[in-house]
């Protein structure tokens, strides 16, 4: 599913892919998020942190009804040690912020679902 924005020059179709690596770029930047993981549930209790190329795996994108906004699930890994209410708030932030800036989209809500914890060398 893309999401559609009418402006007075026509119409824009982004599609979530493009949207899903921005929200990826967005959350790993944050102190304490190790990375991205998949929204898909944990097979034999291994999660694994994506790479650039699979955030959208790990970011569901869904249009409000309305279609004034738009909601983001962030699924990522965390660092162990840090406060994961600090980083919910870094992360819901700044992604906000990204979409807002660079694409023009109004940001209903960012839901951080934190899949695992990770001890950093």
């Amino acid at each position: 599913m893309a999401i559609k924005m009418k402006t007075k020059n026509g119409d824009i179709t982004l599609e979530n892919d493009v949207i899903a690596t921005i929200v990826g770029g967005s959350a790993i930047e944050n102190p304490g998020v190790v990375g991205m993981a998949s929204k898909a549930t944990f097979r034999d209790g291994v999660n694994q942190i994506l790479n650039r190329e699979n955030y959208g795996k790990g970011v569901v994108v869904h249009q409000e009804n309305s279609g004034v906004g738009v909601g983001v699930d962030v699924y990522l890994v965390a660092q162990y040690g840090t406060k994961l209410s600090e980083i919910s708030k870094s992360v819901q932030g700044k992604v906000k912020y990204n979409l807002d800036a660079l694409l023009g989209i109004h940001v209903t809500e960012v839901n951080v679902i934190v899949q695992g914890v990770r001890v950093s060398d």
